[in-house]
């Protein structure tokens, strides 16, 4: 990169996650090695931080990175970081517990309320927990951060900081972005008062925060004004893909092999494609259930159509999420018992993540479905609009934060209506060419109105504000 946060901005720049952009594990001879770490943070921040001056402050996921952590800063791929060796007990409850069960099901509004939660001694704990590692984070980083710095906080693990900050170091500004969409004040008012109320004062405390859609900043102002009586500052800034990486990957060995595989598999048949996490949000099992409709109601398609789930486990340690993949394989394992021929299976399944297959199947699509209960943005529908070679369609529900920026460019699908997300992918399949390619090169254009680099620049921007 050529020109560095510092030098764009005038402030040091320091960035907080949970995950960092390097995972350390020991080499033959003892010592570290460093790699580059996954997820779409990473991959959408580490080329801007790195050949710069920046620090990224992370906590310490395994052995390798504890044993970093222990070892005081590392650089490693032109990346300046300092891992936290945070309490392995304290890190379960806080990422776990309060994180990923709690935080994530309010933000994604995913609970049965009727039967969970349920905040007892065991969550008052775990809520301890989350403060002890907002206050270890706060604690290194105004130990490491340069005079002036612009500390970039990321997602809802690290709710707490701005406060903590700004106590122990006022010089610096803190702005805090959420990956997530934020809940409604109606879904909000589910967590206990005393928590809403620190979680909200330790958003507020920040000097800006950030979302990717205006109607994330909307729900939140609203719960802060509800709980707080006042209103934060707020910006949106919606994340992009990054063009160089995708093309990187897509004119790889790796994802051309994988091409091929997916042309052999698939033939001439047309190619439905969706690529996500095994994750509630992301509503899998009424996908597979609307392509097992659109089979029954629009006969033509059957076996001239293949739906190809790229598709990878995710939090697995909550039981919620190891159901839901069971419930995942069993649906797949339906429909292709239900419609599959000897020479023609429904849906190809390819569990696990394979980045450039991934990749591969982006490139592939006629279809792309990606039908969200509730998602923060939902880089997906931008990436496969960059890398896609057949005019493909895609398919989009409006609870996806990309919505804002796409609408126009994309088929609207009701997430919770499987009969018309059927009907709308047989009206995608047989689309004609000609209005294909017009629509194909409108979402093109859209996803390419940004970058990560702009993203970053509205983070630099609101911290200077």
């Amino acid at each position: 990169m050529t020109d560095s946060p510092t030098a764009a901005t005038a402030r040091p720049v320091v960035l907080a996650s949970n995950r960092g952009p390097l995972s350390f594990s020991t080499g033959p001879d003892g010592g570290l090695v460093a790699r580059r770490g996954a997820g779409g943070l990473v991959s959408g921040l580490a080329p801007l931080m790195v050949g710069t001056d920046g620090i990224w402050v992370a906590a310490a996921m395994s052995d390798g990175d504890r044993a970093a952590a222990a070892a005081g800063p590392a650089a490693a791929e032109g990346l300046h970081t300092r891992l936290l060796a945070i309490d392995p007990d304290d890190f379960r409850m806080a990422y776990d517990v309060v994180g990923n069960a709690t935080l994530w099901f309010i933000h994604h509004g995913l609970y049965e309320l009727s039967r969970r939660p349920r905040f007892d001694h065991r969550f008052t704990q775990a809520w301890d927990a989350y403060r002890r590692v907002n206050t270890a984070f706060a604690d290194v980083i105004a130990e490491v951060a340069p005079e002036a710095a612009a500390v970039l906080v990321q997602d809802y693990h690290l709710g707490l900081l701005g406060p903590m900050l700004a106590q122990r170091r006022p010089d610096v500004r803190a702005v805090h972005f959420s990956h997530t969409p934020f809940a409604p004040p109606d879904w909000f008012r589910v967590l206990p008062d005393a928590v809403a109320s620190e979680l909200l004062e330790g958003l507020a405390g920040h000097h800006a925060c950030g979302f990717h859609t205006q109607r994330w900043a909307d729900d939140f102002s609203a719960c802060c004004i509800e709980v707080l009586g006042r209103r934060p500052t707020t910006f949106v800034a919606p994340l992009a893909p990054d063009p160089e990486d995708l093309a990187a990957v897509a004119t790889g060995e790796p994802c051309a092999r994988a091409l091929a595989s997916l042309d052999e598999q698939v033939g001439q048949r047309a190619f439905i494609v969706r690529v996500d996490r095994i994750e509630l949000s992301k509503n899998l099992v009424r996908g597979f259930h609307a392509f097992d409709d659109l089979l029954e109601r629009h006969a033509q398609w059957r076996g001239r159509v293949v739906f190809g789930a790229f598709v990878y486990p995710s939090r697995e340690g909550l039981a919620e999420y190891l159901a839901y993949r069971q419930e995942v394989e069993a649906v797949i394992e339906q429909v292709n018992r239900r419609w599959g021929t000897a020479d023609w299976t429904p849906i190809l399944a390819f569990i696990g993540d394979d980045h450039p297959l991934s990749v591969a199947a982006l490139r592939r699509f006629d279809v792309l479905l990606v039908n969200p209960v509730r998602d923060g943005l939902n880089l997906v529908a931008k990436e496969g609009a960059l890398v896609n070679q057949r005019d493909g369609l895609v398919l989009l529900s409006p609870e996806a934060g990309a919505w804002a920026e796409l609408e126009g460019a994309v088929r609207r699908v009701h997430p919770y209506d499987i009969s018309a997300t059927a009907d709308a992918l047989a009206d995608a399949l047989a689309t004609p060419a000609a209005a294909r390619a017009t629509e194909a090169a409108e979402l093109r254009r859209r996803a390419r109105l940004r970058t990560p680099r702009d993203w970053l620049a509205d983070q630099l921007a609101a911290a200077n504000a």
